[in-house]
């Protein structure tokens, strides 16, 4: 973010002498992106930040990919990943299952009640939704809340862990390979938020106050670049002090959350193209929210979408609340994905175009990424293909 904030104690000079109430100096941090020439904050920290005692290898989850060939729309029923049992063991960070992912962008699903360990994604931010319960997550800017229909926006390198409330959390995580950032053409050419923007930054929540913790021999689970599966391998780092004993730190780069119920959706006469949902982009990919709405207001309007074919990306929604109109007939509810790829012709189920006709509003929530790269199944994915979605077009399959 280009927002400057200011939590706890901070010295009046950057890169000058701040000291300990006993004499001894605080050790600064620089956590800065894109070489240090782009958004950064300096942490100030009462143990040497570099300071570790062991690194060991972190067996990654399966992120293995399989290619989407022959060329098949999807529906994906992510409800069916986990059940009870397997939620109270699971914690957000080690028992996320890959539901799709490419060279720029992984998305990820985990039902978890367990505290996760602390974990640190050196690879790029993560854009996690919640679509059911709450969490609390800590983080070495200061501690977020997130409940149902927040986004999280997790900086790349960010040590933090997830603490799910009583009913546990239901998480969404786009993990990306580059930096997740609202869309340029919403923002002035200083960073502020401009008028004909869907939300702004009186929505957006930041850490409030500094997060101190002591302790010694805090093991840290890293995500980061070498020659495993997608280029990614992990590590288990220990270090001498605690990751969150910082005082106070500014800048312009922490986390955030951002609640879908903040954004203000653009309407028209006629149907408006899917840009105007959009909420975050990183590097080839979109990330979009369809929310409850007024719909098309023109006499002749049709409310649901237009065939389309989006020629440069493939396009995964995620429905997670409300009731979705133009999949009517399809399968499809609450917790399902479609993965509609690019080459493909997709849009509303047929009957779905009439019975939309006169209606004022739509009901419905779901989260889009759009990628410019083709999308690839991970283990998750393939799990829980519910295999008959792309001849609901037709209502036969030509195979069977």
């Amino acid at each position: 973010m280009v927002h400057y904030r200011q939590v706890g104690q901070v010295p009046p000079k950057r890169h000058t002498q701040f000291r300990k109430p006993d004499g001894g100096l605080y050790y600064e941090e620089l956590m800065g992106e894109e070489g240090f020439s782009s958004d950064s904050s300096l942490l100030y920290h009462a143990g040497v930040p570099s300071a570790i005692v062991d690194s060991q290898v972190w067996e990654l989850p399966d992120l293995v990919t399989t290619p989407n060939h022959p060329l098949t729309p999807r529906h994906l029923r992510l409800h069916d990943l986990f059940d009870g049992d397997a939620a109270v063991a699971a914690n957000v960070v080690e028992h996320r299952r890959l539901v799709l992912g490419n060279g720029d962008v992984r998305i990820s699903y985990v039902v978890a009640e367990a505290v996760s360990p602390y974990y640190r994604n050196a690879i790029g931010d993560e854009c996690v939704y919640i679509e059911k319960g709450s969490a609390t997550v800590e983080t070495v800017f200061g501690v977020l809340t997130a409940a149902e229909g927040d986004y999280v926006l997790i900086p790349r390198a960010t040590t933090h862990r997830w603490l799910p409330g009583p009913d546990g959390v239901f998480a969404y995580c786009i993990e990306a390979n580059s930096h997740i950032a609202p869309p340029k053409r919403y923002l002035s050419r200083y960073g502020q938020f401009l008028e004909h923007s869907p939300y702004c930054e009186r929505d957006l929540v930041t850490p409030g106050s500094s997060f101190v913790v002591e302790g010694n021999d805090v093991e840290v689970l890293v995500k980061h670049r070498g020659h495993g599966a997608a280029g990614i391998v992990g590590s288990r780092m220990t270090y001498a002090t605690h990751p969150f004993d910082v005082v106070g730190w500014d800048g312009c780069l922490y986390p955030y959350t951002f609640n879908v119920r903040d954004f203000e959706p653009i309407t028209g006469r006629i149907h408006q193209p899917p840009p105007v949902h959009q909420v975050f982009e990183g590097n080839n990919f979109v990330i979009c929210n369809f929310v409850p709405r007024k719909v098309d207001y023109h006499p002749l309007s049709v409310p649901v979408p237009y065939y389309h074919s989006n020629v440069d990306s493939d396009e995964v929604m995620f429905y997670c609340g409300g009731d979705y109109e133009a999949r009517k007939g399809s399968g499809i509810g609450l917790g399902s994905i479609s993965l509609h790829p690019g080459g493909y012709a997709h849009g509303p189920q047929p009957a779905a175009i009439e019975a939309s006709l006169g209606a004022e509003s739509f009901e419905e929530l779901a989260v889009m990424v759009d990628t410019f790269r083709p999308l690839e199944l991970g283990e998750g994915g393939s799990a829980v293909d519910d295999g008959a979605y792309a001849w609901t077009w037709s209502g036969r399959h030509l195979n069977s």
